[in-house]
């Protein structure tokens, strides 16, 4: 049996097989951010399809980091139930679930939030919403570290088999680890050190009170793809260093930010991306995607690359590789060769959520998702997560 389809340890958690369900923004809560039937349901039919661990869409830690309308929270002990249906209805089924603690940071919208965005430095506006953001004071830092750690302990509470740091895509923690986005000059910038702070901070008090055999995990850019340098593989792989010496049992690579459309990788949309946006941003926003599209060609495994660099700092924590994944056979390959050591998908899964035990049976080789990208444009504009391609294979 192809190593792939064997049970596989992240610390102490045993999945049945080294399939990841990548976090996906699932735009499905209402104003309340819970979780409601229409997200159990969701991950109800992806556990069915065998992922061994399943990670749902980014839950906002605090009322002014939610980035997205329809995004669940963690934020207070209310969300405890919605959580915990959704952690039984995942183990009912056979899979294992982390819960990814976010905060929105700059991105963060501001006709969301009702405030200025937090971000490590004030400095210009984000390409995508136009908000200018607000830099963190000493108070604000100290007390989102601690709204991470209260999250964290939520995610137990609620059953989770992990939880998972959201360090990626130019959100609030990768905007500290970014020197492109963190330009402080205090003990929170400056230096690679200082940069690491915060994260350090979360990742050091939330092990003071998780369950000992309760894995963390990180989910942070190998590469930015910013104007000016932002995080690279060998900063990603010194960071992955710390962060493995502080206790974190796997780290997924990723890529990307609002500044480019690196993130996922294939055609950018630009009508269907555009359609919520006001009148007057539309000229402007065609003329920025028109832009990324040259630069944002499809190719397979697009992070393989960088996280071969990070996973040669990591020691013994596992590495779990997202990023233009679709074919079986390369996919098999990248374990053999120890590139990494899990695979994780999110467009294929929206797609078809039952690939990987079609994998197993042989029934299939490679992913049909097309990269065509609709289903990221619906989730930007607050439309439930799912394939928009014609022809959608459900199951």
């Amino acid at each position: 049996m192809s190593l792939l389809f064997k049970p596989f340890n992240i610390g102490s958690l045993t999945l049945n097989n080294r399939f990841i369900h990548s976090a996906t923004h699932e735009a499905m809560a209402g104003d309340n951010a819970k979780v409601n039937n229409d997200i159990v349901r969701r991950y109800a039919t992806l556990a069915k399809g065998e992922i061994g661990l399943i990670i749902p869409g980014h839950l906002f830690v605090h009322p002014l980091g939610k980035a997205h309308k329809g995004q669940c929270g963690i934020h207070s002990d209310e969300m405890i139930s919605g959580l915990s249906q959704l952690a039984d209805t995942i183990h009912q089924h056979g899979s294992k679930v982390a819960f990814q603690l976010a905060h929105g940071g700059r991105q963060a919208d501001k006709a969301i939030i009702n405030h200025a965005p937090l971000a490590p430095s004030k400095w210009g506006r984000d390409p995508a919403t136009l908000n200018k953001p607000h830099q963190m004071t000493e108070e604000e830092i100290k007390e989102t570290i601690a709204a991470f750690v209260k999250s964290a302990e939520r995610a137990v509470r609620a059953g989770a088999d992990a939880i998972q740091l959201h360090a990626a895509h130019g959100y609030l923690m990768s905007e500290f680890l970014s020197p492109f986005f963190n330009r402080r000059k205090d003990i929170w910038g400056g230096s690679d050190e200082n940069r690491f702070r915060f994260i350090k901070e979360v990742i050091t008090n939330i092990k003071e009170l998780l369950p000992d055999d309760m894995p963390i995990l990180v989910k942070m850019n190998g590469n930015d793809f910013t104007p000016k340098k932002g995080m690279t593989p060998d900063l990603a792989a010194r960071y992955a260093k710390w962060m493995v010496e502080l206790g974190v049992d796997a780290i997924e690579t990723s890529c990307g930010t609002a500044y480019s459309f690196h993130i996922i990788r294939g055609d950018i949309p630009a009508d269907e991306l555009m359609a919520g946006l006001p009148l007057w941003m539309k000229p402007i926003g065609k003329i920025k995607l028109k832009a990324m599209a040259k630069t944002n060609i499809f190719e397979d495994a697009y992070n393989r690359m960088a996280g071969k660099v990070v996973k040669g700092m990591m020691g013994n924590a596992s590495l779990i590789l997202v990023g233009g994944l679709r074919k079986l056979s390369q996919m098999e390959e990248i374990i053999e060769k120890g590139d990494a050591d899990l695979i994780s998908m999110s467009r294929p899964f929206i797609r078809e959520p039952f690939l990987v035990k079609k994998f197993k049976e042989g029934k299939l080789t490679q992913a049909s998702c097309i990269n065509c990208n609709k289903c990221f444009a619906a989730m930007f504009n607050a439309k439930p997560v799912r394939c928009y391609q014609k022809g959608m294979v459900r199951l």
